[in-house]
Formats: structure tokens, C-alpha cells, sequence
């Protein structure tokens, strides 16, 4: 199984984004992995993203993860909003011009995880089927109106229950009132960064992708 991700640069509405591609011999389908908050020090090298990408490679997922505009390597400032979502629709877009057959899992992780979202509706207006949705401790404030979630796909949401950067409240009771069919998993004596609870995650995930 190939294992290290190789070094690519996508083409993106500001610029260059910098991104990590692995690819799959008999691969089952696409991986996008969105990191956190940029401007509070995340970027696609996250712990948590880093896990959600070798749970992914294990369940046969070719894996890709970037930098928003701003970050790392990658080119522009940051936007901390619509921004970000038009850099993930590019990052799909490379893979897609890539794969063009293979299903497409969406991650998010944090900030990412309203990408995650805001990109999985996006995706679907466009006629995009996708495979499924996780949203991880998402920053579920940021969604708005406009934000439409995708509405054809699985969508779990895994939320920390000690979570001290997202509160677990509005988390919840965003879930509460999400007419859409969705599954909402709770960790418990868990932060926000799963310190000691990376093991959890990818348990909880890895069913899910295999299904």
C-alpha cells in the first residue's frame, strides 16, 4: 500500500495552493480533508487532519489535503469564510479532473468543518454525487444562511464533549434543528484537538467508510 503523500500545487482562485496527494492502487474513492482555523495556527499538517488522512488510506481512499490561500505554501491572505470554501471547490475540482468515476468523501475538521459543509452543497448544485460528509468538531457558526449543506449524501457529525474552542451547546443544537437525516456522535471526556483520543476518532470513522 502506498503510504507517502506526494507534494502537489493546484491551481487556485488566488493563487497556488499547496496540498498533499496520495494515490491508491486499487483505490475505492476520493478523500478531501479541509484543516482548521488558519489564522489561530491551522494548516493540512493538523494531528486531526493527519488522522482523518491515514484513516482514509487505510479504508483504499486516494487522499487529498491543502492549505487554504494564506497558509503555508499557499498563495493569497486569508478570507476566513467564502474564500476558503472557493479553495476547497478547487482542490475537488483537481481531484475530479483526476478521478473522474471515483465517489468523493468530504472532511472537516474545526473551521474545516464548515467548509467541509458549505463545499458538500456546493458540489451538489453543481451535479456533484458525493459519498459522504464528516464534520468534526465543526465551527458550525460560521454556517450561514447561504451555506446550503448537501442533502444526498450521509452526513455524521463527531463532536468532543469537552470540547473548550467550538462549544458542544451550539453544536448540538444546531443538530437539534438540522431538518436533514444526519447522525451526531459524542465523545466523551474529550477537547477539542482529541489529545489521547486520536484512536477514538479513526474507530469511529473507519466503520463509515467502509460501509
Amino acid at each position: 500500500m502506498l503510504t507517502r503523500e506526494t507534494p502537489v500545487v493546484i491551481a487556485g482562485p488566488v493563487g497556488q495552493l499547496e496540498a498533499l496527494y496520495l494515490d491508491s492502487a486499487e483505490p475505492k474513492g476520493l478523500a478531501l480533508l479541509c484543516h482548521p482555523n488558519p489564522v489561530q495556527g491551522g494548516t493540512m499538517m493538523n494531528k486531526v487532519v493527519s488522522t482523518l488522512q491515514r484513516t482514509a488510506r487505510d479504508a483504499g481512499l486516494i487522499t487529498l489535503r491543502f492549505n487554504y490561500r494564506g497558509t503555508g505554501a499557499s498563495e493569497g491572505s486569508h478570507d476566513m469564510g467564502t474564500g476558503e470554501v472557493d479553495d476547497a471547490f478547487a482542490a475537488a475540482r483537481w481531484l475530479r479532473a483526476r478521478h473522474p468515476d471515483l465517489p468523493i468523501t468530504l472532511f472537516g475538521f474545526s473551521f474545516g468543518g464548515f467548509v467541509a459543509a458549505s463545499l458538500g452543497g456546493r458540489l451538489e448544485a453543481q451535479g456533484e454525487k458525493l459519498e459522504r460528509v464528516f464534520m468534526i468538531a465543526p465551527a458550525v457558526m460560521r454556517l450561514r444562511d447561504e451555506d446550503a449543506l448537501p442533502h444526498n449524501c450521509p452526513l455524521t457529525v463527531i463532536q468532543p464533549e469537552t470540547d473548550e474552542v467550538i462549544d458542544p451547546q451550539l453544536v448540538y443544537n444546531w443538530s437539534n434543528e438540522l431538518s436533514r437525516p444526519h447522525e451526531l456522535l459524542k465523545v466523551a471526556e474529550c477537547g477539542h484537538f482529541f489529545h489521547g483520543k486520536l484512536p477514538e476518532l479513526k474507530e469511529l470513522v473507519a466503520p463509515r467508510l467502509s460501509n
